[in-house]
């Protein structure tokens, strides 16, 4: 019987469990335990976890009997208080499990847990068992290896399923598993080189330099620490050999005989000296808009920065920092893209150095605990990053920036949880008591929509910075072109045209295509035959560079077939085009032209982003053919042409944001043109030039565009009007996905009604990685006050549908606020 005045604490698994698992506090460890702080735990039969202690009670739970926590890992609080309760808010919000919050939000050296080992039981008889071949593998690789990993027996036997022959081996009391906890970071150590002590006497230094007189490398050597020990406490062995220009066995040789010494130290990953090296002042627009800012902040908490592209918002940034610096508080600045990151990062330090980090999905595990530490100490003060920047522990976050606020990749997709950063980041600033601005050119609804309802103030930046004229935007039509046959390739004559003044010119030009590898399709000239992926069902890309057919969704690769399968024939065409295919033909049709590549496939390494935005900023490229990456608020000073490849594939895209997005898209790429000192030109190629939205777009008409869309939205009741809820049903059979969908809908109905659902229906790509998907959307009003409770009711449905026996193999979750 436990004693009910013992300690207990509710701590988070990084699992998706639906609810905080209660485990008792040894006496001992009573003193130790706080909210934040992560624990060990054993959860389940034998499996060691490290998780973090949400809050402290004093009841043992009714339903189970309380296991003790083994261990307190952490003296200090890793997560805290406000982090928790941004935890609890995701969670709920987003429809979640807070488990699912942990995954994402700690980096993954936090987040330990035990490993498998396995060791021969030396109180067996092992000669005595009969063992088959594999299980005989297994024991002789642990004679001579005392412990193995789940991986290294798998290779051993060269299995992926070794879990039969160690449960037998573990029947037969062959072998004993054991659960250990491994640590995963470590810290980045090198080996430093000092003088011996000895050596500090006058001397015995002369000495020392008679000695060497005929080892002319060591001597170098010597003279070379001597000069660095100047300028530098620790002198590293790398820099000491590249100094000297010696060869290491001579350093080798001054440590054996105790001249030189060698010892190591850690040293920061994240560590770059960089001295601030540029002020400015405010033109009298972004005076006026700061002011105005300011001024808003005093009734609101979030004020939208609406200024045109190259109006200068970043300035206003800067001043905004400032202003915070002063008040010794932190700044999280939130960007969409990666590629954004290093441009806007190396601007920002000009203004505030080594105060100014950056984080992003690209650092590695090691990386992100260094900067972790450094935020919660509040050594980092300007926190420039993607969306997952929100889960970073700040220690005083005083204000709170996103640029580019209407982007849709700040809404995570995969895996839960689904959070939007904007919104996330907002909610993170009220907890603060914090204010946020968000900046764009071409707002979102919703926020624009905010702003009407006076939820938010609004600033308008209406002016370009320095005087610059707005790019003189073009339409060039794709059909009429193809009718009188004067397209070359997949550029309209007025785009080629374009292309070769600007060249001729010296200048630079961006051209957008929202598509990568080279052809979206092959297909057979005879039957029509289209190759698709094996697991999803969607047809494969050709991607030149590979010379072979990729899914996007799933990964899988495969050969570009010499024959169509169902017919026989040997003509396949390819059909649409993709970044690679742009690239190509720009290769023939200017020779001479240097041609760089942004997009997904082109920016695999870490740096990769970085390098060729540097390239092409340096003018080492002449042309830049990217996907949406290269509409994000990039600044290249030389490019004067802008080209859009092909604007229908985005006004007729079968999704109610379509021509929001197309706008937004279009504009944030044309902006990209003629930046400084000379108006840019934009074409935009398009078989329909009297679109409504493409003529919007020319004469700059964001408001009426605005208005037209919601009078829609209103009346079919969509966002920004109406909040949306996407329930995801998946199964490997379509039949049970079906079905379970159904059900769902079914128990659903009883308190939204069929008027609030669509659906199910099953998506454009219908089948992914295997599993057929079912898709309901709920609609709900925005200002409804029950909002929490219907998200509860559909959790409640869910797992309803998921306990009963035909559908328990389902995946099912909810999406809130699915942009």
């Amino acid at each position: 019987m436990q004693n009910p005045l013992a300690t207990f604490v509710n701590v988070i698994l990084p699992l998706p469990l639906a609810k905080l698992y209660t485990y008792r506090v040894p006496l001992e460890m009573v003193d130790e335990v706080a909210a934040g702080k992560r624990v060990v735990v054993q959860f389940g039969k034998k499996k060691l976890y490290a998780a973090i202690i949400h809050d402290i009670q004093f009841h043992p739970p009714k339903e189970y009997e309380a296991k003790y926590i083994l261990s307190v890992l952490d003296e200090d609080v890793l997560v805290s208080p406000t982090l928790l309760k941004f935890w609890n808010w995701m969670a709920n919000y987003y429809m979640c499990s807070i488990g699912d919050v942990m995954q994402a939000a700690l980096p993954a050296p936090f987040k330990l847990q035990s490993e498998t080992k396995i060791r021969l039981n030396q109180a067996c008889e092992i000669e005595t068992l009969e063992l088959s071949d594999k299980e005989y593998l297994i024991v002789e690789a642990l004679t001579v290896q005392e412990e193995l990993s789940l991986d290294e027996i798998a290779e051993v036997v060269q299995l992926k399923n070794i879990f039969p022959l160690l449960k037998s081996l573990y029947l037969k009391d062959a072998v004993l598993l054991t659960e250990e906890m491994k640590e995963i970071y470590k810290p980045k150590m090198a080996t430093c080189i000092s003088l011996n002590e000895k050596y500090l006497d006058e001397n015995e230094l002369r000495n020392l330099f008679t000695t060497l007189e005929k080892k002319p490398m060591q001597l170098d050597m010597l003279m070379a620490y001597l000069h660095l020990k100047n300028n530098t406490e620790h002198i590293q062995k790398s820099k000491l050999i590249e100094t000297s220009k010696a060869n290491d066995s001579s350093l080798k040789t001054l440590v054996k005989n105790n001249i030189f010494i060698e010892y190591k130290i850690k040293i920061n990953r994240l560590k770059t000296e960089i001295i601030p090296t540029e002020t400015f002042e405010l033109n009298e627009f972004q005076q006026a808009a700061y002011n105005q800012l300011i001024m808003h902040f005093e009734t609101k908490e979030v004020a939208l920065l609406h200024g045109v592209t190259s109006s200068g918002k970043t300035h206003v940034y800067v001043k905004l920092i400032e202003e915070v610096l002063k008040q010794n508080k932190q700044v999280l600045f939130l960007l969409p893209e990666i590629a954004l990151t290093s441009q806007i990062v190396s601007r920002v330090k000009k203004y505030f150095g080594e105060q100014a980090v950056a984080f992003h999905s690209k650092f590695t595990q090691n990386e992100r605990v260094e900067l972790w530490n450094k935020i919660q100490k509040g050594e980092a003060k300007i926190i420039i990053g993607a969306r997952s920047a929100v889960f970073l522990p700040f220690d005083k976050l005083g204000l709170v920036i996103v640029d580019e606020e209407h982007e849709s990749s700040y809404k995570q997709q995969e895996p839960a949880p689904r959070y939007h950063a904007r919104d996330a980041a907002i909610f993170l600033a009220h907890l603060w008591q914090c204010k946020t601005v968000l900046g764009s050119a071409t707002p979102s609804f919703e926020s624009y929509q905010n702003c009407k309802t006076e939820k938010y103030a609004l600033v308008e930046m209406n002016e370009r910075f320095g005087n610059m004229e707005m790019p003189q935007i073009i339409t060039a039509n794709i059909a009429e072109e193809t009718r009188v046959k004067t397209m070359k390739g997949n550029f309209t004559s007025v785009l080629y045209d374009e292309i070769e003044t600007a060249l001729t010119l010296h200048e630079q030009i961006i051209l957008f295509q929202n598509r990568r590898g080279y052809a979206p399709i092959i297909e057979c000239q005879s039957c029509h035959w289209v190759p698709k992926c094996i697991n999803c069902d969607i047809s494969l890309t050709y991607h030149k560079s590979l010379d072979s057919l990729k899914c996007h969704y799933c990964g899988h690769t495969q050969n570009v077939p010499k024959s169509c399968v169902a017919c026989g024939s040997h003509i396949l065409n390819l059909k649409g085009i993709g970044t690679e295919k742009i690239e190509d033909e720009l290769g023939v049709l200017f020779p001479t032209a240097r041609i760089s590549r942004l997009d997904l496939d082109a920016t695999k390494s870490k740096h990769g982003h970085e390098q060729i935005i540097q390239s092409f900023e340096n003018h080492e490229a002449d042309i830049l053919v990217g996907t949406q990456m290269v509409s994000k608020g990039l600044d290249f000073e030389k490019v004067s042409v802008v080209g859009i490849i092909n604007a229908d594939q985005l006004l007729f895209f079968p999704d109610f944001r379509a021509h929001e997005r197309a706008f937004q898209l279009i504009s944030q790429v044309s902006g990209r043109a003629g930046r400084k000192h000379k108006q840019g030109k934009v074409i935009i190629q398009t078989s329909s030039p009297n679109h409504q939205v493409i003529q919007q777009i020319i004469h700059h008409q964001y408001q009426q565009l605005f208005t037209h869309e919601c009078e829609e939205r209103k009346q079919f009741e969509y966002p920004p009007y109406f909040r949306l809820i996407k329930i995801v049903v998946k199964h490997k059979e379509y039949k049970i996905a079906a079905e379970a969908a159904f059900d769902l809908k079914q128990n659903m109905n009883k308190r939204l009604g069929n008027d609030k659902m669509l659906g199910p229906e099953s998506p454009f790509v219908s089948r992914i990685r295997n599993l057929f998907i079912k898709e309901i959307l709920i609609k709900i009003d925005k200002n409804s006050p029950h909002l929490q409770e219907i998200k509860q009711f559909i959790k409640a449905c869910i797992s309803k549908t998921t306990e009963n026996k035909g559908f328990n193999r389902c995946i099912i979750y909810a999406d809130a606020d699915p942009f």
